[in-house]
């Protein structure tokens, strides 16, 4: 079993084991039409070159013999503090149960810290419940939950949190700032969407995150975003863009 870095000629390889392990994962609370369609949009070969050439980036591996069995995708984000926003870690059911999760995980971690970042954070569905085991058997804590909508059906997601640094500074996930007509509008700095150039940050009228406003661009820090009719975030101030990574990017 190698571990290594991931490579563009490797996004065949990382769809099959994506598939593999969300079907295994999700079913049969999510259909699989929703789950191939989140691979099409997650992990074609443009996109998968794409997220592997953001210098934020950081995905790894696992190959045995000439086939991928397991892939981790990771990325730095710019917040309060350096977060390591550990999007996936897929493992294809056959090599379930061998440590090799753990073994990926530990090797992204690493290199997040390496590149700076002072916490940790993964998200899981609340329906898949051995992903929330495997973080919180990896030393996370469970963190704050999230409605999402996919395929019109309302799911929970949970972040689960680890930090790097006892020495980090307390994160404050929500920051109060006035809007363009001068409402007040919260930006929660713990719910980004990854994009091109810096995150865009979820925005809510009100401290409970019961109503979403809209976006902040973490480049230009404008809410002046909109989405375009493939679902994807853009700002009209410095035309940062999103991408696609978890169930948000798509609405499937």
């Amino acid at each position: 079993m190698d571990l290594r870095d991931a490579e563009p000629a490797d996004a065949e390889g990382i769809r099959t084991v994506a598939r593999e392990s969300l079907l295994a994962s999700y079913s049969p609370d999510l259909s699989e039409d929703v789950i191939d369609t989140a691979v099409e949009n997650w992990y074609d070969d443009e996109e998968v070159g794409s997220n592997l050439e953001d210098p934020q980036a950081v995905w790894s591996v696992a190959v045995d013999g000439d086939d991928i069995v397991a892939v981790a995708q990771s990325y730095l984000v710019e917040a309060d503090e350096t977060v390591g926003q550990i999007d996936w870690l897929h493992v294809a059911p056959d090599s379930r149960g061998s440590g090799l999760g753990r073994q990926l995980l530990k090797r992204v971690e690493t290199e997040l810290m390496d590149r700076g970042a002072s916490r940790l954070e993964g998200k899981v569905l609340t329906v898949n419940e051995g992903g929330a085991r495997f973080y919180e058997n990896a030393g996370y804590d469970a963190g704050e939950t999230r409605q999402i909508k996919i395929a019109d059906e309302e799911f929970t997601e949970r972040a689960f949190v680890k930090t790097a640094s006892e020495s980090a500074e307390e994160f404050t996930p929500v920051e109060e700032r006035s809007g363009p007509d001068g409402q007040t509008l919260y930006v929660a700095y713990d719910e980004s969407q990854r994009a091109r150039k810096a995150p865009f940050y979820v925005t809510y009228t009100d401290e409970e995150r019961t109503e979403r406003y809209g976006y902040l661009c973490g480049n230009c820090e404008s809410v002046a975003t909109a989405m375009d009719s493939m679902e994807r975030i853009e700002c009209s101030e410095c035309g940062n863009q999103s991408k696609s990574a978890r169930w948000d990017a798509a609405y499937l």
